[in-house]
């Protein structure tokens, strides 16, 4: 079976833009992120899909420099994006990791690929979010070609083209939907978040580089609890929007996700 894993990057936050190239331990967080991915014994070829605008031409030449292949797309519609690098690359499954997760273990990436592998002809799509159990930022999704496909063809929705996988995981009729839970038997998807957003976000990710990295450069999941057990003041610097994801602003189209999966902006605030 031939995987691509596509990592969605872009210049353009409206939060914190450019966060993709901020430094981590000398260099840019979106390679630091592709460094763990590499790690991964089951990702397959690694593409970064980025888009077209003149403001994304920095993360080009950067990844060719380390040698991945880069696609560049519609700003807007990321499904689509999805759809063209792996229909490029002739892949049958597709993993779909978003770039703003430097902290993601790759042990977490294969967990996810390996039971997608192991179950390919009861799933079409299997991720670690519905329902979310890890900390936020271990987020992996995979889906069979044709799945993909199906939702390229069929969806229309605003939502369902920025986010990519929501026709595929609200439709739980048209397609075989499975999922990976935290073995540790915790949810942590809401209390601890590892992705970034906000400034903050960056401090954080920033302070555990600067922990873990020098030390052990692909650090675990248990490595970051460990240090954020022995320093609960790394943990506190973006505690304030812990359990903050973009759920919140599609809860009224949503059906398969509520309240409890996310934390509305204002209380965070």
């Amino acid at each position: 079976m031939k995987i691509v894993t596509v990592v969605q990057a872009r210049m353009s936050s409206s939060r914190l833009p450019g966060k993709v190239l901020l430094p981590l331990c000398g260099e840019p967080l979106l390679l630091k992120m592709l460094e763990r991915l590499s790690h991964s014994k089951l990702v397959g070829k690694i593409v970064v899909a980025t888009t077209k605008d003149v403001e994304d031409d920095p993360i080009e030449p950067l990844c060719q420099a380390r040698q991945i292949s880069v696609y560049r797309g519609s700003k807007y519609d990321l499904l689509d994006r999805h759809y063209q690098v792996t229909h490029l690359y002739k892949a049958d499954a597709v993993v779909k990791i978003p770039s703003d997760c430097p902290l993601i273990d790759p042990a977490v990436i294969d967990k996810v690929i390996s039971y997608y592998l192991e179950h390919q002809h009861e799933f079409d799509y299997v991720s670690n979010l519905h329902p979310a159990s890890y900390p936020d930022g271990n987020d992996v999704e995979i889906m069979s070609m044709k799945a993909l496909e199906k939702a390229w063809e069929s969806a229309t929705a605003k939502l369902e083209l920025e986010h990519t996988t929501p026709f595929i995981w609200e439709n739980p009729n048209l397609f075989r939907i499975g999922n990976i839970k935290w073995e540790s038997g915790l949810d942590y998807s809401m209390s601890h978040r590892w992705t970034i957003d906000y400034p903050e976000d960056y401090q954080f990710i920033e302070a555990i580089y600067n922990q873990l990295y020098p030390v052990k450069n692909i650090f675990s999941l248990s490595d970051i609890l460990e240090l954020l057990e022995a320093k609960p003041e790394i943990q506190s610097i973006n505690q304030k929007w812990a359990g903050v994801n973009w759920y919140r602003h599609h809860l009224d189209e949503l059906k398969t996700v509520g309240k409890n999966q996310t934390k509305l902006i204002e209380e965070a605030s």
